[in-house]
């Protein structure tokens, strides 16, 4: 029996199809099939949470595509659940230019979907226009169809068409900087998250499809192409909604009932198995520092591509070789130790997945946690030092030229700073609240705390402050929110056994404590930026020493 999906989507096509046939006017003159509007501030637009957006929230996308990668030529249909938070006629959705659209549908129940009028603005984002209103608190589903070619974009490709090793035909997305609308409709912003999901892919039969979710079987459509269909069963954001097409072996394992399951090329099947035993290593120290893996019902994979990796939600990109380290880094150090992509990747379940940045100049909540997360995974692997020890290398190139939290409202990718940087950050963070037993509950804690929701710094700055009764919010402002970091400035006197101590900050209220003096006898200084303060030393200026390993901070002596 057709599953009520492929119904869905065989009948809107061929209405779609009758539409075409007898001249109906689905858009209006200047929409549909005319070229985008121009409009200044296309960024915002797209960036921006306006009033087509915030007007609604959405609830459910049933994603069903066919991809032909001879032709490299993509046509589906997303069926987009929401509910109207206020009365309304016009939704904004998103979707790049480079692909026609087919017909956007309001579906009726018991009757023919009605074909909608839309427009293009600002070059992807769409207006969807409804003949009558649609009432708050109502909810209502719209059939988006189109087709096209796919066009490359971005660092990793955003939507690719390619060769494996064997020559064989490949097909992966990922597209975290350049948005989930790079290959299927949606509305392309981090704010309003699906609360699940369907997917449904249909591939030519002699290749394997992988997307993420729960997988719920495949149907041979004899044609040629079997549908491969898959259930999010989790708030997920958009651009960790993938899919992978290609000549894969599945082999599977568990991990305190929890399924592990990883797709790799035939030819790398030894390899994967001797290098993803580290993912049971990876689950038991972030297990241990925030709690159950978040998505237990939909389960974890490992999918092969030729790009390094990247975070899709259950079903993580991996192109590392099979090596630990990073791809493209040397080999020495503690980073060698481990495989990198399976670990910081990973840990984006947790921080970016689970808890989500709800705007992209927040980024740092995805990248600078789960850089943090790498030194924790060290920590509990190899001991505090170590992890100390992995956190600090590489810090010289972070170049604190613009802030990590970028102008909000903006499709823009904040700098990479946000990774190392962010990391540095909450190390510094952990050494002002210095108590580790405090710490690890206020990590673990967080992250329950906000788990599948999306926030905000001032969310994560607001937490903090409470739950150590601290104010944190300078702290976290002049690390986030201004380019520099702050300077301890000394002012030596030898004579008189005495070093004088401030802070150079732009954060107003600015008054970090800091651990200054000898590392086998560490006092702590609360300096402040509007006067100088005294400390008794018996150390001179060259004895003197800052805890920079355990404080993000420069240091200038005179």
């Amino acid at each position: 029996m057709q599953s009520r999906r492929g119904h869905l989507f065989a009948t809107a096509l061929l209405l779609t199809s009758c539409l075409a046939l007898a001249g109906a006017q689905t858009t209006p003159p200047t929409g549909g099939a005319a070229a985008p509007l121009a409009l200044s501030g296309g960024d915002k637009l797209l960036g921006g949470y306006g009033p087509y957006r915030a007007n609604n929230d959405l609830l459910h996308y049933n994603l069903h595509v066919r991809v032909d990668p001879a032709k490299q030529f993509l046509s589906g249909m997303n069926a987009i659940q929401f509910r109207m938070l206020e009365d309304g006629k016009r939704i904004q959705l998103d979707l790049v230019p480079t692909f026609r659209i087919d017909g956007i549908f309001l579906e009726k129940a018991h009757r023919a979907p009605v074909p909608l009028t839309y427009q293009r603005v600002g070059g992807r984002s769409i207006f969807v226009d409804f003949p009558h209103p649609l009432r708050k608190g109502k909810i209502y589903t719209v059939d988006f169809h189109y087709s096209g070619h796919p066009v490359e974009m971005g660092r990793f490709g955003g939507f690719v068409f390619r060769k494996d090793p064997m020559g064989r035909p490949l097909v992966n997305t990922a597209c975290e900087e350049e948005g989930a609308s790079v290959w299927w409709p949606n509305k392309d912003q981090w704010r309003d998250e699906v609360e699940s999901m369907d997917i449904s892919v249909e591939a030519p039969s002699d290749m394997v499809e992988v997307s993420g979710g729960r997988f719920q079987g495949k149907t041979d459509l004899h044609d040629g192409y079997t549908r491969w269909d898959w259930k999010v069963q989790y708030p997920i954001n958009n651009y960790d909604v993938s899919l992978n097409i290609g000549t894969y072996t599945h082999f599977s394992d568990s991990y305190n009932g929890l399924s592990l399951d990883y797709y790799v090329f035939p030819e790398d099947l030894e390899k994967a198995k001797h290098q993803f035993v580290q993912v049971k290593d990876m689950l038991k120290a972030y297990e241990r520092f925030f709690g159950e893996y978040p998505f237990p019902k939909d389960g974890y994979k490992l999918v092969e591509a030729l790009y390094s990796g990247v975070e899709n939600q259950t079903a993580i990109t991996y192109g590392n070789h099979f090596e630990n380290g990073y791809l493209g880094r040397p080999k020495t150090g503690i980073g060698a130790r481990f495989d990198f992509i399976i670990v910081h990747e990973s840990a984006h379940e947790w921080f970016g997945n689970s808890i989500t940045a709800r705007d992209r100049s927040d980024m740092w909540i995805h990248e600078g946690w789960a850089n943090y997360c790498e030194s924790l995974f060290v920590e509990d692997m190899w001991g505090k030092e170590d992890g100390l020890t992995y956190l600090n290398t590489g810090k010289e190139g972070v170049k604190n030229e613009v802030p990590v939290i970028a102008e909000e409202g903006i499709y823009a990718t904040p700098p990479t700073d946000q990774y190392k940087k962010g990391a540095l950050f909450l190390n510094t963070i952990r050494s002002i609240v210095n108590d580790d037993a405090v710490w690890f509950k206020l990590l673990h804690d967080y992250y329950q705390h906000f788990k599948y929701q999306t926030i905000m710094t001032t969310d994560v700055a607001s937490f903090f402050n409470t739950e150590t009764g601290l104010n944190l919010t300078p702290v976290f402002n002049q690390y986030l929110r201004h380019a520099a970091i702050p300077t301890l400035e000394l002012r030596f006197d030898d004579a008189a056994h005495t070093v004088f101590y401030r802070w150079d900050a732009e954060e107003p209220g600015f008054a970090m404590p800091i651990r200054v003096g000898s590392s086998s006898n560490w006092q702590i200084v609360q300096p402040v930026t509007t006067e100088w303060q005294v400390l008794s030393t018996p150390l001179d200026k060259e004895q003197f020493e800052v805890a920079t390993d355990l404080y993000y901070v420069n240091v200038r002596k005179f």
